[in-house]
């Protein structure tokens, strides 16, 4: 295990945690527990690096808990996976209006771990990635995603000497940690799922009768823009309701830490990211065909999804729902006036709550 300094790894790291430093600064009068309306208490944070099941590839772990407390029970224990274009620590450790959504969960108590994939923010990148895209078919498909969070899995189980954790998944994150609960239950407590993603509704068929027109071959990876994320957020969001949806200065923050992961970005203004998630749609969800089987599902399973979501729309959580026929219960709750990315939205905190309260509420199924 490779410690990994707050301060920075190479040139390029200064900036993403100088942009998260300055912004906090903005709420210097209280920490992060009183500012997400919980007691006072210190955190401890390590970030480090654990050695995937290949060699010269390591995973990016970071871990937020309260300081001085020693041993956590299953049930405490979290860890969350990221989505299929931006790492793990600008979403879920970014510290919006004082707090984010770790310093929330370890604020209350809870031991809390991100992983970012190999190719994903600050996980060894593949080769492939340092050449053109062209060069090389798509890399880090879902499989090898499922392998590294297997890693994640077992290195946190070991370190705390428990056998079951609890599992959180945004959007691709969810097809990972739905297809390990459904493949190794007896290690999962309970399982949330932020956004599933879901078997696609077949595309009406052109009006001429024509066959669709053939795919292009996918790279290795693609890029993103700043100016196409931020398209890509608001695209479902009626234009009356946009400039209130994110508070001055939250995608400012997200997107300068989450671009200032990739080493080359300083040069090229872009973010890159692994194209196997792309390829995988394209062979399953696009395709009518599942990744995983939900109904292998054994451990109590929570849905979130938000009223604008384009990424994933409604209908895929809702049949996802329907699914989970052996989950011993299930919930799943609808946030308003949100998006896919509800996780850094004024409306946040909905989120926050409602997979809070299934995390620490006894089993409710009557005796």
């Amino acid at each position: 295990m490779k410690n990994v300094p707050h301060l920075p790894l190479a040139g390029w790291l200064g900036l993403a945690l100088g942009s998260l430093l300055a912004y906090a600064a903005s709420a210097a009068e209280t920490t992060p527990c009183t500012a997400s309306g919980a007691p006072e208490r210190p955190l401890k944070v390590e970030s480090y690096r654990i050695p995937s099941e290949m060699p010269g590839i390591e995973l990016f772990i970071r871990n937020k808990r309260p300081d001085g407390v020693k041993a956590f029970p299953a049930d405490r224990i979290l860890l969350y996976v990221h989505g299929a274009t931006y790492p793990s620590e600008t979403a879920f450790d970014l510290p919006l209006g004082g707090f984010s959504w770790m310093d929330y969960l370890a604020c209350r108590g809870f031991d809390v771990y991100l992983v970012d994939v190999r190719g994903y923010g600050l996980s060894s990148r593949p080769p492939e990635m340092n050449l053109p895209p062209n060069d090389h078919p798509p890399i880090v498909n879902t499989d090898v995603a499922l392998r590294d969070v297997a890693s994640a899995v077992e290195h946190i189980r070991q370190r705390r000497s428990v056998e079951r954790i609890n599992l959180l998944g945004w959007s691709w994150g969810t097809t990972i940690v739905g297809a390990f609960a459904s493949r190794h239950p007896e290690r999962v407590n309970r399982l949330v799922l932020y956004a599933p993603l879901w078997i696609r509704n077949p595309q009406p068929a052109p009006a001429n009768g024509a066959p669709p027109a053939p795919e292009e071959p996918l790279g290795s990876y693609r890029t993103v823009t700043k100016d196409m994320a931020r398209k890509r957020w608001l695209a479902n969001v009626p234009e009356a309701k946009q400039k209130d949806l994110v508070p001055p200065g939250w995608f400012e923050a997200w997107v300068d830490s989450t671009w200032a992961t990739d080493p080359t970005s300083e040069k090229t203004g872009l973010l890159r990211a692994p194209n196997g998630v792309i390829q995988d749609i394209r062979n399953y969800w696009a395709a009518g065909k599942a990744y995983y089987d939900p109904v292998r599902i054994t451990v109590p399973a929570f849905i979130a999804h938000a009223e604008w979501d384009v990424d994933t729309p409604a209908y895929m959580a809702y049949t996802l729902f329907g699914l989970l026929t052996n989950a011993p219960w299930k919930r799943m709750v609808e946030i308003g006036e949100g998006t896919h990315t509800v996780i850094m939205e004024k409306n946040r905190l909905q989120l926050f709550n409602s997979v809070q309260a299934f995390l620490e509420e006894p089993d409710p199924r009557q005796k």
